[in-house]
């Protein structure tokens, strides 16, 4: 995403977006919840004591409990003058504020009409995992010692870009309209050293979608389903028919695109 230059003038209210970095692990998710710590709730009270008001932010997207964001954005409105370099400034007090699992890397204007959700056209997440034990990923990497044939993974990934209705892969009773996704990229690719990551990248995600599809496709390498089976889980649109879900440490939305 480009970010604007230039100083900012403002004459009532002005909206900002935050670019951010998150480990998943200590919170609930983004959302603020009544009784566990959010993500949300965490940048709300450290934004409330730097703009000295009470302050509201709206996340691009709604990650699960454990689930990571190496890059996230958020939308808040504020009314004032505020002098450019002074964005930098709010950078370094924002962090000074902030648990260590939340990293703030840039504040910068936006128009009013821009938003942090409805306004992102592709979304990208990574799934990580390896093969061979070890101490320094574990936290960050699903281990997966079992084995399996990345060439049917890549395939079945292929022929799930070919769909439309992802309701086997949809956590259950959300509250979305539909379960309609634009699922543009489901890759498949060895990092070495016995490390793997699943790249997906659609226009949306359904609750719990991309940890169902790794659970998924990890049935399909270690022959659990056939082609044929998966076939007939996307078509059966029942959570109950695809494969678990995979532990959330190991996820990480890693991109938005808004233009």
């Amino acid at each position: 995403m480009i970010l604007p230059s230039g100083a900012i003038r403002l004459t009532n209210v002005q909206r900002f977006f935050l670019q951010l970095s998150y480990r998943g692990a200590p919170y609930c998710g983004w959302q603020r919840q009544p009784n566990a710590p959010s993500v949300q709730e965490s940048i709300e009270k450290a934004l409330s004591i730097v703009l000295k008001t009470s302050a509201s932010v709206t996340g691009c997207g709604r990650t699960d409990a454990g689930v990571n964001a190496s890059c996230y954005y958020a939308h808040f409105d504020y009314a004032g003058e505020i002098p450019f370099g002074e964005r930098r400034s709010w950078v370094y007090r924002l962090n000074a504020l902030l648990d260590k699992e939340i990293a703030v890397h840039a504040v910068f204007e936006v128009p009013m009409d821009m938003h942090a959700r409805f306004s992102a056209i592709r979304r990208t997440y990574r799934y990580y995992l390896h093969t061979e034990k070890n101490p320094f990923i574990t936290h960050s990497s699903y281990f997966f010692p079992y084995d399996f044939d990345a060439g049917k993974i890549r395939d079945a990934g292929r022929y799930l870009c070919t769909c439309t209705d992802f309701t086997s892969f949809s956590k259950l009773h959300t509250d979305t309209k539909n379960n309609l996704c634009d699922l543009t990229r489901a890759d498949f690719r060895y990092l070495g050293n016995g490390q793997w990551v699943f790249v997906f990248t659609a226009n949306r995600f359904l609750r719990n979608m991309v940890r169902a599809l790794v659970g998924t496709l990890l049935g399909v390498g270690t022959g659990r389903y056939s082609m044929a089976d998966l076939v007939s889980i996307v078509e059966a649109k029942d959570r109950c028919k695809a494969g678990v879900s995979v532990p959330a440490h190991a996820l990480f939305l890693d991109k938005i695109v808004y233009f």
